[in-house]
């Protein structure tokens, strides 16, 4: 007999797990997700978040709460009567009334092979430190940062040029495909659950602003992994002078390449850029405000002297 489902997320990253689960033949007897935030060209329309949009299409119920400490919002999670509550990328932390407000409880898709990158940048975090390895896991949610039980793991390659980007596409729909596996094992209530390992424990901090700026006096290795650790967004960038103005430059592409210099000095005429060891070939960049690019279609437009220094 299908499940009776809440199902709680809110940006692209859910979407294929809400769909799976629709197509699985579960019966979604409400969406959460969080409310509609500033947008648009100017920043001032209303945005209604990717989970949102596709509840709708869908024809399902859709709640916005602000957060659970209203008693009221507490009380309504409960009047829906699920079976189970499934979490992937909400964005808010739940009180034991809602992860206790379902008889099965509430089971998370987090973006990790845990204990291994517990909490909000996963899939940043795991390129940054030049992991070959992540995945998604299906786990049973308790009151710590992502300690619960896990259930289900699907395992990801990392591959050595790999953006943040590509890794989140890849993992959105091992998740969707292990999300609906999970529930279908608890439908029949044959749904392993093991505790995480005590060792290894690693917390993923949300990305700060100031990390951002790209350190070409650390090593290429270190350089290349930042940069596609955070590729598209929120992007690693330096800094160089154009039209007599420093302006700053997204990185969203690079790759391993031969040569030695002054840390952040360019090579050559192809953007090669030395690093504290070793070096870094820019591959794809993009001006403020302008759209990503190529690197020699950059040049065509900003000629980039050898020898000048990012930073």
């Amino acid at each position: 007999m299908a499940l009776r489902i809440i199902f709680m997320g809110t940006p692209e990253f859910s979407v294929p797990t809400l769909r799976a689960l629709v197509d699985a033949g579960h019966q979604i007897a409400a969406v959460y997700t969080q409310p509609p935030r500033p947008g648009g060209r100017r920043g001032l329309d209303l945005q209604k978040s990717p989970v949102h949009q596709a509840a709708e299409l869908l024809g399902i119920p859709v709640l916005t709460p602000l957060n659970f400490k209203v008693e009221e919002d507490r009380a309504q999670f409960k009047t829906f009567n699920a079976d189970v509550a499934v979490v992937v990328a909400y964005g808010l932390l739940l009180p034991e009334a809602i992860l206790n407000g379902t008889e099965l409880g509430c089971y998370n898709g987090h973006a990790s092979v845990l204990p291994r990158w517990r909490g909000a940048a996963p899939i940043q975090r795991a390129i940054m430190a030049g992991d070959t390895e992540t995945g998604m896991m299906v786990m049973q949610m308790e009151k710590g940062l992502d300690t619960g039980p896990v259930a289900l793991t699907a395992k990801v390659t990392i591959g050595p040029n790999m953006t943040a980007g590509e890794l989140h596409d890849s993992l959105m729909l091992a998740g969707a495909r292990l999300m609906r596996e999970a529930m279908l094992k608890l439908e029949d209530r044959d749904l392993p659950l093991t505790p995480q390992a005590e060792e290894g424990v690693l917390y993923a901090a949300k990305i700060d602003k100031a990390e951002t700026r790209i350190n070409f006096s650390r090593s290429s290795q270190d350089v290349h992994n930042h940069i596609r650790g955070l590729s598209p967004f929120p992007g690693a960038w330096f800094e160089m002078e154009i039209g007599g103005k420093a302006e700053r430059v997204k990185v969203l592409e690079t790759e391993l390449a031969s040569g030695m210099g002054e840390a952040g000095s360019v090579l050559d005429d192809a953007l090669t850029i030395a690093c504290g060891s070793g070096a870094v070939r820019l591959v794809r960049l993009q001006k403020a405000g302008g759209k990503p690019m190529l690197a020699a279609d950059f040049l065509r437009g900003t000629p980039v002297a050898v020898g000048t220094r990012l930073g």
